[in-house]
């Protein structure tokens, strides 16, 4: 995309000088930003971003400073305190900061601290939501996270808490009962006790389940396996982060509906992977 490429006629917002925008980049694929995230990459003097945004979008702010603050699991990151204080600062001397994090940045992004930073120092800010990965991300892979013949419910959970631990404080039988489809952000590193525990809460060794890792982009990967295998298929697919995993029945629905490897020539593996012998449309 050319940045001399004219936005849609809209009442655009002005990044002004001081200013704070905290911007979700979606889940990989650059297609996949908002048009408001466009306009901010073209109004920014400094882009602070995270591991997960695509180099390419990047490209698209090229009068813009980027600075780099990602934090990558088990890998030297900068500190959540370092990184807010600095959009302070860049903003306090007068700098157009857009603050850029991969999927949407209230969801198990760190945003929200970051903005309530901004907003005790006097900061003003913008929230510019994205597209999460545990919506998005899925989607490319071609599985819903809510389909009328599987679920009424889905729980969105994170795999460590602040420690870098399985969090604590998550009730996992709860959610074991209580949610059809669980959707896991940064699972991989604890999927062994977190499936021990979803077993051991009443679900299923036979559940579907999947592991998209890269999503959206040209490396991504997916993995369909069951609850009682996962961490013996993830070790022998070599599989690694950043991934989304997906447990219950709506995983079954990428044998209808994996439309990237139908885009590709290949047919569907099955026109009726829920077994509800019945067209689609009559339910």
């Amino acid at each position: 995309m050319s940045t001399d490429i004219p936005l849609p006629v809209h009442t655009w917002p002005t990044l002004e000088p001081g200013w704070v925008w905290l911007c979700g980049a979606g889940p990989g694929d650059p297609g996949l930003l908002t048009l408001h995230a466009v306009n901010a990459l073209r109004q920014a003097d400094v882009v602070i971003y995270d591991a997960l945004v695509q180099e390419q979008i990047l490209t698209w702010a090229p009068q813009a400073e980027h600075i780099y603050a990602g934090k990558r699991g088990g890998k030297p990151s900068a500190k959540q305190r370092d990184i807010s204080l600095r959009l302070v600062d860049l903003a306090r001397a007068g700098k157009r900061v857009l603050r850029l994090k991969g999927g949407d940045p209230f969801v198990f992004g760190r945003g929200g601290e970051e903005a309530q930073t901004l907003v005790q120092h006097n900061i003003p800010i913008r929230i510019i939501p994205g597209i999460s990965a545990g919506i998005g991300g899925l989607a490319y892979a071609g599985i819903p996270v809510t389909h009328r013949d599987v679920n009424q419910s889905v729980t969105f959970v994170t795999g460590h808490d602040q420690s870098g631990n399985t969090p604590s404080s998550l009730d996992w039988g709860s959610i074991s009962k209580g949610s059809q489809v669980i959707v896991i952000y940064m699972g991989m590193k604890h999927i062994a006790q977190i499936t021990a525990q979803l077993i051991a809460a009443g679900r299923s060794l036979h559940e579907p389940v999947a592991v998209v890792t890269t999503a959206t982009t040209d490396q991504q990967q997916v993995l369909e396996t069951t609850l009682g295998t996962i961490v013996n298929d993830i070790a022998k697919a070599e599989l690694e982060p950043p991934a989304i995993i997906c447990v219950g029945q709506s995983v079954l629905m990428r044998q209808v509906l994996d439309w990237q490897n139908m885009a590709a020539g290949h047919p569907p593996r099955n026109l009726d992977p829920l077994g509800r012998g019945r067209p689609a449309e009559s339910a």
